[in-house]
């Protein structure tokens, strides 16, 4: 037989195509030809498997050898198809019973010395073939644990060529996927720890409980970053819908923890301020890979000291806030990933940032303003919260003043406000205030009463807010409700709502 072939899976994004590969062996100078649109590092696959078959004791078809990707007008990218090109090319020149693998899955790169090493992407992969009605898969022993996470599939493992000859030739078993492992996590940051800012803290409370973007202002050392990193640890766990998207994303990018598992805590991604544009909303070449702010996917994207961060990479956050999704065009096609998350922005009110406050700065008015107008217009209209936050006192810091709320508790408080929202809008799919559309909050039958409404109309008419952000008072003005326990916010939740979009509030 001189043809043979053997399924893999693509991915284009998060979005995985079962890949027929193809092989067909015919008399002519010995060379291989790849076809199907492979990219660079499917290119090289000739040399790695041609070396993988010699060193696992099996011998290279001395013929012309064309493998072919079907379909081949989607762009393949990555190694994840050695294993099966070593597959189809030994099956196409009688050294295997191709029909040993009809109907299986098999992925995996191979090193020169025969070996499978683990790819990216092998969770969402797997679940492509799954979707495709698929049933069997074959991975690399180091990507078995993350492949079990998809239900409804037989996932083998594979740590060499070797093994995998010896399964089709004599059905030898291949490697059963290890254990599930439950690595112990090191305890996130307990709000408990942040001293004073009784204001930052109800912030983030609302901000966590309905899904809410932020914004922190104030001198060094006031606690602005404290408060940011302690956000995940009152956001609830992940559901299996948003444990498997976040679980996927990770995949693509590498960086899955060793367990495996699938990812329950909302991640939280802190770039540095210097990142560029492509390492925050994704980008590269050929494939465009998932940046921090997908990677933040169903969790929190912090961004310290954003004032002094490019001015066009913080522009280029517009459109996923908006729509929960990065859209990234090539030249070779255009990849989307998810980016449903919570921004929160931290920065000095000023270059000169003087720990001791206003009162002290020695920047001239106009730097000042050039200063935080790095933070555009557009961009702070997109979030919901935006407090200012005072100088600690000594007294805050050194005389105790009883104990303090930890994350535990404030995390019983925003699940309990989550759990009225998600059974509001349980008809509509949303999963909290923050997703809820504009015009839905001002038509019947959540339209509030005007008498509840009249200083934020009045607000709106004098020019203090934009039509976005009265949309986002309302929302706001619903999570302080379901936090109150309310069914519906009325003036006192429509005013502090109007007071954390302005920058004040008073403290609960």
């Amino acid at each position: 037989m001189s043809y043979a072939r053997v399924l893999c899976v693509g991915l284009l994004g998060m979005t995985g195509h079962v890949i027929e590969v193809e092989a067909d062996l015919s008399p002519g100078l010995p060379a291989v030809v790849l076809t199907g649109l492979p990219d660079t590092a499917l290119h090289e696959a000739r040399d790695r498997v041609r070396a993988a078959v010699v060193n696992s004791g099996q011998t290279w078809p001395n013929r012309r050898i064309t493998v072919n990707l079907l379909p081949a007008a989607l762009p393949k990218h990555g190694s994840a198809f050695d294993l099966a090109i070593a597959a189809a090319t030994l099956a196409g020149a009688g050294e295997l019973p191709g029909a040993a693998l009809d109907g299986v899955v098999v992925l995996g790169e191979l090193g020169l010395d025969g070996a499978v090493r683990p790819v990216r992407g092998v969770l969402p992969m797997v679940a492509a073939a799954a979707a495709a009605g698929l049933r069997e898969v074959i991975v690399p022993l180091g990507n078995a644990r993350e492949a079990t996470v998809v239900p409804g599939v037989t996932v083998r493992a594979v740590d060499s060529l070797r093994r995998l000859v010896g399964f089709v030739r004599r059905a030898e078993p291949l490697l059963e996927p290890p254990p599930p492992e439950e690595l112990p996590r090191p305890a996130g940051p307990d709000l408990a720890d942040v001293a004073g800012q009784e204001l930052g803290r109800y912030g983030l409370e609302v901000a966590a409980a309905g899904g809410h973007h932020m914004a922190l202002f104030g001198a060094p050392g006031a606690g602005k970053t404290m408060l940011a990193e302690r956000l995940p640890t009152i956001l609830p766990e992940l559901d299996d819908a948003a444990a498997l998207e976040v679980t996927a994303l990770q995949s693509i990018a590498g960086v899955l923890p060793p367990d495996g598992s699938l990812v329950r805590r909302p991640p939280f991604q802190a770039p540095h301020h210097t990142a560029s544009a492509a390492a925050l909303v994704g980008g590269g070449s050929g494939l465009a890979r998932p940046g921090a702010l997908s990677l933040a996917h169903r969790g929190v994207l912090f961004l310290d000291e954003a004032a002094e961060i490019a001015t066009a990479t913080l522009q280029a956050l517009r459109q996923p806030l908006e729509t929960g999704r990065v859209v990234l065009a090539r030249a070779r096609g255009t990849t989307e990933y998810p980016a449903r998350v919570q921004l929160v922005l931290a920065a000095n009110p000023c270059p000169c940032a003087s720990p001791a406050g206003d009162q002290h700065c020695t920047c001239p008015g106009p730097v000042r303003r050039r200063y935080l107008a790095r933070l555009s217009g557009p961009l702070l209209d997109r979030i919901d919260i935006r407090l200012t936050l005072a100088p600690l006192t000594a007294a805050q810091l050194t005389t105790p003043a009883g104990p303090a709320t930890s994350s535990a508790e404030v995390a019983t408080r925003v699940a309990t406000a989550r759990v009225a929202a998600a059974r509001r809008w349980k008809t509509e799919g949303w999963r909290v205030n923050a997703d809820v559309p504009g015009p839905v909050l001002r038509r019947a039958p959540w339209r509030l009463p005007t008498t509840d409404t009249a200083l934020l109309r009045q607000s709106l008419d004098k020019g203090l807010l934009s039509a976005r952000g009265f949309d986002r008072v309302l929302r706001l003005a619903w999570t302080i409700a379901d936090l109150d326990g309310r069914d519906r916010p009325g003036r006192a939740e429509v005013s502090e709502a109007i007071q954390l979009r302005m920058g004040e509030s008073h403290a609960r």
